[in-house]
């Protein structure tokens, strides 16, 4: 049984190992920045003097560990808030414009109606929370246990166990079509656009706004950009998906999150937003006390998470449960497997154990229709 688990400073060799495998934009392979992350990932965690207070600047580092050996396959985070007066949240807003004109041509009145999209900077000082940095190992993708959506979903069992400290909305930054190449990443948006304003490549301006975005809004242009004066195959990429983040976009639109009207001003990955209390798992997440039972009983795929306990900060996992409705005297129970509760650290032989514990239990999404087209 994978766990999924906040990171901890004993992960940083196997989350550098991954990242030099993948070296992704998402996990750059740098134990610089890695060891930061990791550190203000336990940070945040903790919660710091006051651990009921919202601080804009938690960073929560998750990673999924393998059963046989504990070896990280794959991350993924949440952003406390994502755009702040110190590091403005910066994109581009799509907008369309309308223009028309009576015109007379060669003894002839003519309409002529334009609509130009255009591209224009824009900065939030108090923006979302963010969900990003997900990274699956390849060799575990398709896996049965459908880690890719455990990695993702994972983060908002989380979010509901800790509410309070996250935004009222959450934005999710989808990758577009990019080219990888062993000269680096390339953005026919960036090419066309960002690299003519700041004589960057993409990984330059990348690993350069990991530590300051000053360089966008001092560089890019301010008034509006018309897509029509860009190259056509920049414009058939700009808000588009790529490949590898399709099933990323059908598990956040199933769980309440839609497109917005702005895309990232690097490479015009599209923008997805959520109401936090209205995403599905966030809504419907609820606290149970978990009970000891076995696997014969007709059961349920759930995300069982933990906080705190003998194994020590937030644990989860996929599992088979069956969930009892509430009395009147006492919560909801969950029925979970002796496997299930050793592997959130609760010791199923205890019974003072079982009887303190509170598991927070979130049911799989159902699929929407669109999905299953």
């Amino acid at each position: 049984m994978f766990l999924y688990r906040e990171a901890r400073e004993e992960d940083e060799d196997s989350i550098l190992e991954l990242a030099r495998h993948l070296n992704t934009v998402n996990l750059p392979p740098s134990r610089a920045y890695i060891r930061e992350l990791i550190a203000t990932s336990e940070a945040s965690f903790r919660g710091g003097d006051d651990p009921e207070a919202f601080d804009a600047d938690r960073r929560f580092l998750f990673v999924l560990t393998a059963p046989e050996d504990g070896r990280v396959v794959g991350t993924s985070m949440i952003f406390a808030q994502h755009g702040t007066p110190a590091e403005p949240h910066v994109f581009f807003r799509v907008e369309e414009q309308e223009r028309f004109a009576n015109l007379q041509l060669q003894g002839a009145r003519r309409d002529v109606h334009m609509r130009h999209t255009t591209l224009t900077l824009g900065m939030t000082y108090d923006g979302p929370s963010e969900v990003g940095g997900l990274v699956l190992h390849p060799d575990f993708r398709g896996h049965p246990e459908k880690l890719g959506r455990l990695l993702s979903l994972g983060r908002f069992v989380f979010l509901a166990m800790r509410r309070g400290w996250f935004r009222e909305t959450v934005l999710a930054e989808l990758l577009p079509p990019l080219s990888r190449s062993i000269e680096g990443t390339r953005s026919q948006l960036w090419d066309a656009l960002g690299r003519r304003f700041t004589g960057l490549s993409y990984d330059e301006a990348d690993a350069l706004s990991r530590s300051d975005k000053r360089f966008i809004w001092q560089l890019f242009p301010m008034n509006p950009v018309h897509v029509s004066l860009l190259p056509e195959p920049v414009e058939d990429v700009i808000g588009k998906i790529g490949a590898e983040s399709e099933g990323a976009r059908r598990l956040l639109h199933r769980i309440g999150f839609r497109a917005s009207d702005r895309i990232d001003p690097f490479d015009g990955g599209p923008h997805f937003e959520a109401v936090t209390d209205e995403i599905s798992l966030v809504r419907d997440a609820r606290w149970c006390r978990p009970r000891l039972e076995s696997g014969d009983e007709p059961r349920v795929a759930a995300i069982v998470g933990v906080l705190g306990g003998d194994a020590g900060g937030f644990r989860a996992v996929w599992a088979s449960v069956r969930v009892h409705p509430p009395h009147a005297d006492r919560p909801d129970v969950v029925g979970l497997t002796e496997a299930t509760l050793a592997r959130l650290g609760i010791e199923p032989a205890d019974e003072e154990a079982l009887s303190t514990a509170r598991v927070m239990v979130a049911l799989r999404p159902r699929r929407r229709r669109e999905d299953r087209l």
